[in-house]
This record gives C-alpha cells, structure tokens and sequence, in this order.
C-alpha cells in the first residue's frame, strides 16, 4: 500500500511540474548507516509523493506549487544492498510525474576498534592493572591472545548482543595486565576472530604494548635493594622502607657484614600488605638471604593464592615464613628447597597438609610450623555446610607422615580442623621402635617404651591442640620421653568443638593429671615426686 506525506505550498500558475537535477541523474545513494536529502518539488498544481518502502519516509509528501521535501532513508539491518522507488504525482489533469530509485548499501562484515594500539606501564595497583576496549562488530568473534602472552595478559568478553541485525553493536572486552618485572617490553599481537567464515569489510587487530621494568643487577647490594622496594611495591605493602638511608639501615632487613655476599640482603621481612597475587617475580633475586618473611596479606581468609614459581629458586633459603597470606597450595617446584630449616606456613587457607612436605624433600627442615589455616572460626563442623573452610579440613585422618619425620624438633599443627583418631601405629611400616638396648642405656628412659613406636624422638615442642580429634590417646603419646615438655594440658589434650559426624571433639582417655607418667619416669628430671622417691 502507497504512503504519502505532504506540506503545502501556494500555488503558481507559471509553474510547470519537475523536480532538482540532483534527482533525475540515476539513484539517490546512501550508505549503510542512511540518512537524508533534501528535493525540490515544483508543481503548479496540487501534488503527492508515494513509496512503497517503510524505509523510505519523505516529509511534505504532498502539497501544492513549489516545496522542498526531505527525503529520509532508515538505517539498514542487512549486509545487502536494497533498492527502493519514489514517485511524485501531479494530480491535476496532465498526469505529470517523476519516478527516481534510492539504492543503499547494506553494512559490510567489520570488527572495528577506535583505538587499534594500547600502551600499558610496567607496573600499577593490582586493581588498577586492566584497560577497556570498545569493539564495534556485527559478527560474534572471539578473542585470541599469542601464546607468549598468556603469562601476563588475560580478557573478559561482554556478550555481543546482534539484535539489529547487521547494524553493527558495541561490545567491550577487559584485559586485564601483569607486572612487567624484565628489562624487557612486551608486545602481544591480539587477535579478534570472527566465528563464522565471511569476507570481512574491516577487520581490526589489537596490539598491546608493554613497557619495560627498571633493570635491576642481580647479585649486588644495589641489586638486592631494588628487589626489595619491588616486592614491596608488587605487595602493596603497608609500610615502606626509607629510601633515603642506606639498605643495612632499613627496619626488617638485615645484612652480610663480611664475606662474599658483604652488603647484599641476608634476612628480610615484608609485614602487613594486599596482594591477590603469587609472591612477586622479584623475590628470586634475593639469592644471598638466609631467611625470608611474608606475613599479615589483607583479608586472607578470603584469598585462595599459590606460592608461585619464584620463591622456589632461592635454594640457599635457611628460614622461610609465608603467613597470613592466603595460601591454599604450594608450587611444585617447592621441593627444590632443599637447604630450608625453618618453615612456618601458619594462618593460611589449606585444606589439606601439601603432599610435597615429607621428610625426604626436605631433608635439613627441623621446624614445621602449620597452625591456624582456618578460614573462619566453626565450632561445631556437623552444622555448617560451607566446604571451603581451610583447617586441613580434607584430610581423611591425622597425616601420619608428619609423625614419622624424625628430625622435626618442632612440629606445631593447632588450631586446625583435623578430626578422627590419633594413629597408634602399632603396625606402621617404616617407623622405629624403642629397643631395650636403647632404653636400659638411659636412666631416665622407662621400660614401659620398649616396643612402642618411636615417634617424634628429637621433637621438642608439639601442639595439636584446638582441633577435632576424638578417640583414645595412643600409647606412644601417653608415654613419650617428652610428654610433660610439650605441655600437654595445653597444646595436646585439649580439642574443641564438634566434627562433621557431630561428635564432641576430645580424647575418651585424657588422663586427669600426669602422675601415671612420673610413676614410670622416676628419674626423669621434671619429676614433682622425684625428691619423695
């Protein structure tokens, strides 16, 4: 059915009917996108103007004498050309008309940026570290990144919503950016590639520009103190190091006085910070400290963080303290420190005791401090659902592993959620046993050990307490030559709360003092009833 608009006009008998040349030489262009031209109509009568097209509208469409008409074309939704014809009809009694065609091209295929090139800093807050892209397309594409820049750049996609057809709609993609920590800019050529297989009118690529890091000379003091304002800076660190002094006077770093590592870092402590990262690139630097300290990561408990690769290289680590961090998991290549004596990783997230921490990785470890990985405080484990709760919640039962390690001295698992029974390890295989030889060759020694595992032998402090172990206290542990050293009222008997079966945690055999123990360590020499024997 015909439409028509119209605006009058006066009329003028002289007038004879026609329209602007613009309009009588071929089609009327107009590009994908549409738009408007204005015609000249002169008539010296009444006349109208009819199309057929919807997306075609011409304002006045009718009138009388002489008017300009505006002729407005819609925006397509159509990768196609279309064609559309309009005629203006005199309707007085010569009949006289003009027909001309309107041709607009439809959108071509196109991933389009406004901005082809990005340049980003070596460094920035954790949460400053992403830019936007604003992509025009009117096809789905996906976003491919090159292989060697997965390490260090990543990308969320909005949806790409295609509800005007082909009329291309914007989209954004996040990139989100790593710390730079190389002498080295990086450069990724990232790619926007369509889904369906079309000739493409405009295809944009993105190219991602990465500045270069401050070099830092490894092996020298100078070296070692950019490292540390590095990490400092990578951890979003509370307190700061000044600068303005020289690095032996900077509190929480200690260093070599003499010998061939003189002026470099030997210990150092990075205290109260808020990372969401892995402990930073920089770290493997430090390849002259003994001792190393990370402690108190903003909101811990709510992270699930890994080690990292970095730390691992510092196979000359002594001491190493990563707490309060929000560690779920250690880097395989952890086993490579070898060389550490000390390792306390309290006040973390993990679910269970990491598989790589055994005697035979780490042969020279004589201190394992694990306490405190709760994430949240549960008393009562049968009326709480949440799985992610930390506390060594999964492990099936006590880790018998840590028990065989007969070089720990210290050995601190409290506040955790272990449940179950203490092993007895009556029938344990590759674990010691008291021999009479052993045990007649020290006064202090009674015979009621002969026999009985030998558990923990050189372990001089050992707390468990503050878990939810049940069952009977083994003989092993009721009877150790250090018993009465670990303070056991305190850091072994005494469990809390309830276990996921909703048994109250504790021990069916606790005994109400440590007499029984003296009566059989006569000459011990803590022994309260000794002078009376």
């Amino acid at each position: 059915m015909m439409a028509a608009v119209a605006a009058a006009c006066a009329p003028t008998e002289e007038m004879t009917f026609g329209v602007d040349t613009g309009f009588q030489d071929g089609p009327v262009l107009m590009g994908p996108a549409g738009g408007s031209q204005t015609i000249k109509v002169t008539a010296p009568g009444d006349w109208v103007v009819i199309t057929e097209e919807p997306w075609i509208t011409v304002s006045p469409a009718n009138g009388r004498g002489a008017a300009e008409c505006k002729v407005s074309v819609d925006s397509t939704l159509l990768v196609e050309q279309r064609k559309g014809a309009v005629r203006i009809q005199s309707l007085d009694a010569s009949d006289d008309r003009h027909d001309f065609s309107i041709v607009q091209e439809g959108f071509e295929y196109q991933i389009a940026l406004e901005e082809t090139s990005v340049d980003v800093a070596e460094f920035a807050d954790y949460d400053s570290r992403y830019f936007e892209v604003k992509v025009k397309s009117n096809i789905d594409f996906d976003v491919v990144l090159p292989e060697d820049a997965g390490a260090w750049l990543s990308y969320t996609k909005d949806d790409l919503v295609l509800d005007r057809g082909a009329r291309p709609r914007e989209t954004t993609v996040r990139f989100d950016w790593r710390i730079n920590s190389r002498d080295v800019e990086r450069i990724a050529e990232v790619k926007l590639q369509p889904k369906e297989d079309v000739t493409m009118g405009r295809h944009d690529a993105l190219k991602v520009v990465q500045k270069a890091a401050q070099p830092i000379p490894v092996g020298t003091p100078a070296g070692d103190s950019l490292a540390v304002l590095a990490i400092s800076r990578a951890l979003n660190s509370f307190t700061e190091f000044d600068t303005a002094e020289k690095m032996e006077h900077w509190n929480n770093v200690a260093v070599w006085k003499e010998g061939p590592n003189k002026g470099r870092v030997k210990y150092v402590q990075f205290f109260m910070f808020n990372t969401k990262e892995s402990l930073p690139f920089e770290v493997q630097y430090l390849t002259a400290a003994e001792e190393i300290v990370f402690y108190s990561n903003a909101n811990q408990f709510l992270k699930s963080l890994d080690t990292g690769e970095y730390i691992t290289k510092l196979t000359q680590l002594k001491r190493l303290t990563i707490g309060a961090y929000g560690l779920t998991t250690l880097h395989p290549d952890f086993v490579n420190l070898k060389n550490l004596e000390y390792l306390d990783l309290s006040s973390n997230c993990f679910q269970t005791i990491p598989e790589i921490l055994t005697e035979e990785n780490f042969p020279n470890l004589h201190a394992l401090v694990l306490n405190a990985n709760q994430r949240n405080t549960v008393y009562d484990l049968s009326n709480d659902t949440r799985e992610n709760i930390g506390g060594f919640i999964d492990e099936p039962k006590f880790p018998v592993d840590l028990l065989k390690w007969s070089k720990l001295d210290t050995l601190r698992l409290s506040v955790n959620y272990l449940q179950g029974a203490l092993p007895d390890l009556e029938h344990e295989p590759g674990i010691e046993r008291w021999t009479a030889e052993e045990v007649h060759a020290n006064d202090t020694l009674p015979d009621v050990l002969i026999g009985l595992p030998k558990v923990l032998p050189n372990t001089n402090f050992f707390a468990i307490n503050s878990n939810r172990l049940t069952g009977e206290l083994p003989k092993w542990l009721l009877y150790h030559p250090k018993l009465d050293m670990w303070m056991p009222y305190s850091l072994i008997f005494t469990q809390e709360g309830k276990t996921r079966e909703g048994k109250n945690a504790g021990f069916v055999n606790e005994p109400t003092s440590l007499d029984y123990y003296y009566d059989q360590y006569v000459n011990k020499k803590f022994n309260p009833n000794k002078s009376q024997n």
